[in-house]
């Protein structure tokens, strides 16, 4: 999404470079210890940055004793779905969180987000034109907008992990495990217990008079094949990393995309149908093995399994298919 300027922003940048190269005097250890006490006042570690601040980090010469890693956001463009800017600025708040969980002693890399609506003049000093925009600043950026290395659209894109990549492979510094939060929270929990306390006496009735739905084969059936579906299809990491079943087009907004063409991202769509063809070929073995055996006639038995292996040879084509057209390490055949 475009961005336009208001004209004032020239004018504080035109201010900011004449007085840059002036004042070299300011403490590059007073601008990290001042950092870090933003950092820590931040539960996410993501320090908002201001034209002010940035005035500050330019003053100090390079290379600098720190990197930056920025995030450009406009509360303007937060209900525009085409863009999804709060979804990607949650991944990078998870990807903040993460590095200083894991590296609680770090002061040489740094996260900031950056508001349009309140530092235009900073975007124009990292030449931003559209959103979304993350970039990495090294220590030796002069210029931010020519010596700032930006973050792929690919990688923005993805999610904190992918971010992740971006950080390690461009500085020298390890972001090390993404932790997420519960999709439950502790409130939630909370409930659920009480509930189940609550309702436990007459559950233990039921269960020990046998009258209930723990007694029915059939629902244990139903959920022996609800389970299995949900392990192959991947659902259980659909969950917990939040991943959507469909995206838009960017290049047509009026349509979505369920398989994503590349092995560096999977959408939901494409784990449930993997996990439907799987389900398939499963179905099929247990049917074969479990219920054609006590079939008397031999013409309907052999009939019924070359129809079984054709059902289970197409499903397994297809997954191969997927595969192939995914990772494009093999030759696809229709």
């Amino acid at each position: 999404m475009a961005i336009s300027y208001n004209t004032n922003s020239f004018l504080f940048i035109l201010v900011l470079l004449l007085l840059v190269p002036i004042n070299h005097t300011l403490n590059s250890d007073d601008l990290v210890s001042e950092l870090t006490v933003l950092r820590s006042r931040s539960s996410t570690g993501v320090i908002h940055l201001s034209n002010r601040l940035l005035w500050q980090i330019l003053s100090v010469p390079v290379p600098r004793p720190f990197t930056l890693l920025v995030f450009f956001d406009s509360q303007k463009l937060h209900s525009d779905s085409e863009i999804s800017l709060p979804k990607l600025k949650n991944e990078f708040l998870v990807l903040s969180s993460s590095f200083h969980t894991n590296n609680p002693d770090n002061k040489k890399f740094f996260f900031f987000d950056i508001e349009f609506q309140e530092s235009q003049a900073s975007f124009a000093l990292f030449g931003v034109k559209s959103l979304p925009h993350i970039c990495l600043v090294p220590p030796f950026a002069i210029d931010f907008e020519r010596d700032s290395i930006q973050m792929e659209s690919s990688d923005i894109w993805r999610h904190a992990e992918s971010m992740a990549e971006f950080v390690e492979a461009k500085s020298e510094h390890t972001v090390g495990t993404i932790h997420r939060p519960g999709f439950i929270s502790k409130k939630q929990r909370m409930c659920i217990i009480a509930l189940g306390l609550i309702l436990s006496p007459f559950l233990v009735k039921k269960i020990v008079s046998g009258n209930s739905l723990l007694h029915d084969k059939n629902i244990w059936m139903a959920g022996s094949i609800f389970v299995y579906f949900f392990s192959v299809s991947g659902t259980m990491y659909n969950i917990i990393n939040k991943i959507p079943i469909a995206m838009m087009d960017r290049d047509d907004p009026g349509k979505l995309i369920f398989f994503y063409d590349g092995s560096g991202m999977q959408l939901g769509a494409e784990g449930f149908t993997v996990g439907f063809l799987y389900t398939i070929f499963g179905l099929m073995l247990a049917f074969v093995t479990h219920v054609l055996i006590h079939v008397k006639n031999r013409n309907i038995q052999r009939f019924v399994m070359l129809l079984a292996i054709f059902v289970s040879f197409w499903a397994v084509k297809k997954v191969f298919y997927l595969y192939n057209w995914k990772t494009g390490l093999g030759p696809i055949y229709g």
